[in-house]
């Protein structure tokens, strides 16, 4: 299926551009839709997600959503490195990072459960989005990271829910390192909750999501706020001001040059 045929099966939004949503029932379906780039979240990711997640709430049919990368071999590879060379302004990389983190607020508080269907590639942006989400089920062809630090960089948003999730050493060694997590050591970190074989994903996570539309709509939504309760949004003006002054940093830009480059950075701690 092409995918002027994919817009047309769902609803859309007129300039969406990262991905597209089918929601002709009670679950509804977003697609990271750019597979020549591993679904490298652009620019206008952000907002499209937002919106997309918006209407679905509001729409009266949509019960549970599930989210998931086109093609077979990435849910997403993160944020779209080549673009932050147009963030040239502090003001400029800080809205960005306000960005993100309004995207991934609006996965963690979205009324509907949102279940991650985890393709290939979760890098960057991509794991952090999962992290977001509320049950994970990943391809047992998954691969997740946080490398962000080869660019100068750190997850802003995975450094604050990871921790909860995987525990505080392995979030160091994903960050540090740039580990990367096969899906069977995502299953026994907490990273997933299940491991299907590819071709069986979207099966499986249809599956676990009429499991969950069987259920009271309101005692779902009642029941995600109350586990959420802990989330502290004002986590997101400090990682949000760390992570302008690392975009604003010598080694951020070398290493973004480098990756641009597809060179060895030499960082320099500056």
């Amino acid at each position: 299926m092409t995918r002027g045929e994919r817009v047309q099966a769902g609803r859309h939004g007129s300039d969406w551009r990262n991905i597209f949503l089918d929601a002709d029932g009670p679950i509804a379906v977003i697609v990271i839709d750019a597979p020549d780039k591993l679904n490298a979240m652009g620019r206008s990711f952000w907002r499209e997600m937002r919106e997309a997640l918006a209407m679905l709430e509001c729409d009266g049919r949509s019960r549970a959503v599930i989210i998931t990368g086109a093609g077979e071999r990435a849910f997403s590879a993160g944020g779209d490195i080549a673009s932050f060379v147009d963030l040239d302004t502090t003001d400029a990389k800080r809205e960005f990072q306000r960005d993100c983190m309004r995207t991934f607020a609006a996965v963690e508080e979205c009324r509907l459960p949102v279940i991650a269907a985890v393709n290939g590639y979760a890098m960057g942006g991509g794991c952090e989005l999962t992290l977001a989400c509320d049950i994970v089920i990943a391809a047992d062809t998954a691969v997740f990271g946080m490398p962000e630090s080869a660019v100068g960089l750190v997850p802003g948003f995975g450094v604050l829910r990871a921790p909860s999730v995987i525990g505080r050493h392995w979030t160091k060694l994903m960050m540090f390192t740039g580990e990367r997590v096969d899906a069977d050591s995502a299953l026994r970190i907490g990273l997933a909750q299940k491991v299907v074989p590819a071709d069986q994903l979207m099966h499986a996570a249809r599956v676990l999501a009429e499991r969950i539309v069987a259920h009271a709509p309101l005692a779902i939504a009642a029941g995600k706020g109350l586990v959420n309760r802990g989330v502290d949004r004002g986590e997101f003006d400090h990682s949000t001001a760390a992570l302008t002054a690392l975009h604003g940093s010598h080694d951020a830009a070398e290493g973004i040059s480098a990756f641009t480059e597809k060179r060895a950075p030499l960082f320099e701690g500056r």
